[in-house]
């Protein structure tokens, strides 16, 4: 992956948008994560699905350890 660091809050209605780009010699997607004042493309060529997968799993992660954190017995 090329370098780059930056954050954003995640809202309610933060929108995901996949665009494929199947251009014959240089194919890829574009993965938009989309919110109200900002807006996040990953780029994924041939060869990092399983990049992406890992992303996925990964937000899938930090989902399922935010519904336990927030859940009242968490609190408690």
């Amino acid at each position: 992956m090329k370098s780059l660091t930056t954050s954003a809050h995640i809202e309610p209605d933060t929108r995901c948008r996949v665009t494929p780009f199947a251009d014959r010699t240089n194919p890829f997607v574009s993965l938009r994560i989309e919110g109200d004042s900002i807006e996040i493309a990953l780029l994924a060529a041939p060869g990092t699905s399983a990049a992406l997968r890992t992303l996925a799993a990964a937000a899938t992660d930090a989902a399922g350890v935010l519904d336990a954190l927030t859940t009242p017995e968490a609190t408690a």
